[in-house]
């Protein structure tokens, strides 16, 4: 029997119990939506996962999409996968009613999409990044843009990408080169060139509109003259029929070690007249536009890597059940049946970190979902206030811990399998490739360590991160009442006693010291405050399980519950203590990473 993508039971807890997403159908926006609806939209995520990603999980890791010279070829089951999401709405399942969508709670399509992302790998990221393509322009763009290409996206007939990096510009896009010059009808003619940029071409849609991020002839240098404009691969007429090639070209693909089935593009833009191009908003402030797509991406990337790291988690688990070998040390009978693997000390603490870090960062992804939701349909002007406050501070941690933790429960499963873990007749060595890109994937973990010290935290005087301690001291104070939580809960605090005295003694030396040796182990910031986040969202777990055995609940769940109670108790005992170390190096500046030299290398 095949290993299920995902714990169904599992996604039931976090969805219903852990964020209570039923109660959103007493939102105006949701008004129409019921349990049933809700449980709907998961089942047809679930199905399609089932029958048509699934089955070629591994013909589409083992054959990569080639050029060859003038189109991209995909394996055929590709574009069936993707149509198949399209004609099951879960493409566009959270926008408005009226754009097509289901209206249904971005939290909820999280969970319906999670089979999917589990199942598909990056593969589903030709529907996810288009629907974030449509979310920028809705939001930043005119009404005529959203008509002329929101619209047929929304439909499945376009598809959308983002397009920022270019081959000597990474994160620092204060130095990318393409360049946009005004024409004579208001429009831009595009030149440069961008790489890496996935869904960049394909054939899977009629038409793909790229978001490109360029510098308007004589803007100002660095990040504030950079601006954003809607490049589509086909031009459209105004009946709305596809017109003339645009001058957009794709020049290569990447050949990824994983995500395979996801085009990675080297594209050329304006080789000959320049690329028609349209400006979104007003020029020079691309940058903050696109980052409306780049923080959804951030999420959208989290996900993803907290996915590949639970479905990893359940084949592992499911093959360790089963696998027969070796006694226990306690057995000194040659002759004695081998016990299942799961029986083993070792096995038992790879599958229950897979579990702490899977179970962990997919939630702590689903907070993040719902803070997003919060944000624009909360009841009350305070909450969504508060909603955004703490979502913008914890992007970068909610993109980074599970892109960082994912890999690692994948490199367990691998381990779980032993000699069968790093051969592709088992799916665990695919998972690990997969997830070993979203490290990278919107920032680096570097990059979001600086994001998170430099600047969210000293943000607007410390309030996204004052925002943040509050709202993890409630969930302590709610713990300290139940007589099992109290000792974590006591942990907890004292590890926010640590993050805050660290934090202000970092903060006070970055106006001290040179800036550059106080950011240099800021790698070792964000591995303290993440451990103390999701310490945090594994209180909130605990919470939830331990209420729920008080009740008496039958056999299933109250195993169930006291495995949320383990996992939770493996984090605050395995992970969580690290901290102290990370903060010790951290306070006194340690400078070992600093002094090293290039020619000591």
């Amino acid at each position: 029997m095949a290993a299920p993508i995902l714990d169904d039971r599992d996604l039931h807890f976090m969805l219903y119990e852990l964020f209570d997403a039923e109660s959103l159908i007493h939102r105006e926006r949701y008004a129409d939506h019921s349990l049933e609806t809700f449980n709907a939209a998961i089942a047809t995520g679930k199905t399609v996962a089932e029958k048509y990603f699934l089955p070629i999980r591994l013909k589409v890791d083992t054959h990569q999409p080639t050029f060859d010279g003038e189109k991209v070829h995909l394996i055929p089951e590709i574009k069936t996968a993707v149509d198949a999401v399209i004609d099951s709405g879960l493409s566009n399942a959270a926008s408005d009613y009226d754009k097509g969508g289901m209206q249904l709670p971005p939290i909820v399509t999280n969970v319906a999409t999670a089979y999917m992302g589990a199942a598909g790998s990056t593969t589903v990221g030709y529907t996810s990044l288009t629907n974030a393509n449509c979310n920028l322009i809705e939001a930043h763009g005119s009404a005529e843009q959203i008509d002329t290409w929101v619209k047929p996206m929304r439909e499945g007939r376009f598809a959308g990408t983002m397009a920022m990096t270019e081959p000597g510009v990474g994160s620092g896009l204060a130095d990318l080169t393409t360049s946009a010059v005004k024409a004579e009808d208001g429009s831009y003619r595009l030149s440069g060139n961008k790489i890496f940029i996935s869904g960049g071409d394909h054939d899977l849609n009629e038409n793909i509109v790229h978001l490109v991020l360029a510098r308007v002839k004589g803007a100002p240098k660095g990040t504030k003259g950079i601006s954003l404009f809607i490049v589509p691969k086909f031009l459209v007429n105004e009946d709305g029929s596809l017109g003339e090639r645009n001058d957009v070209w794709l020049t290569g693909l990447f050949h990824k070690m994983g995500g395979r089935g996801h085009t990675s593009c080297a594209l050329s833009f304006g080789e000959k007249e320049g690329a028609v191009a349209y400006l979104v908003g007003e020029e020079n402030r691309g940058l903050a536009y696109m980052f409306h797509m780049m923080n959804e991406a951030r999420i959208f990337v989290g996900t993803g890597a907290a996915l590949t790291a639970l479905t990893g988690f359940q084949y592992s688990l499911d093959y360790a059940k089963e696998r027969p070998q070796g006694r226990l040390p306690s057995c000194k009978d040659p002759l004695s049946p081998s016990v299942n693997i799961i029986e083993h000390a070792d096995v038992k603490r790879m599958l229950l970190a897979q579990k702490a870090y899977a179970e962990g960062a997919y939630a702590l992804c689903l907070f993040g979902t719902q803070l997003a939701d919060d944000e624009k349909t909360a009841p009350d002007q305070r909450t969504r206030e508060q909603a955004k406050l703490l979502l913008d501070f914890l992007t970068p941690i909610i993109k980074s811990w599970p892109s960082e933790y994912g890999p690692r429960a994948n490199s367990m499963a691998i381990q779980v399998l032993g000699g069968h873990g790093y051969i592709n007749e088992h799916p665990v060595e695919m998972f690990y490739r997969d997830n070993r890109l979203n490290p990278i994937h919107e920032g680096t973990y570097g990059v979001q360590s600086l994001d998170l010290l430099a600047r969210k935290v000293p943000m607007n005087n410390l309030a996204g991160y004052q925002a943040c301690l509050s709202a993890i001291q409630e969930t302590i104070e709610l713990a300290t009442q139940d007589d099992v939580l109290e000792p974590f809960a006591e942990k907890l605090t004292d590890a926010t006693k640590i993050l805050d005295a660290t934090t202000k003694t970092l903060l006070a030396s970055m106006v001290k010291e040179d800036i550059d040796l106080v950011l240099a182990n800021s790698v070792k910031y964000l591995d303290l405050f993440g451990n103390v986040v999701i310490a945090w969202i594994w209180l909130k777990q605990g919470i939830v399980a331990s209420k729920a055995l008080a009740g008496s609940p039958h056999d299933a769940d109250e195993s169930f519950y006291n495995g949320k109670l383990q996992a939770m108790r493996y984090f605050f005992n395995f992970e969580l203590p690290e901290i102290r170390a990370w903060s010790e190096l951290l306070v006194k500046l340690d400078s070992t990473t600093f002094d090293m030299q290039p020619d000591w290398f």
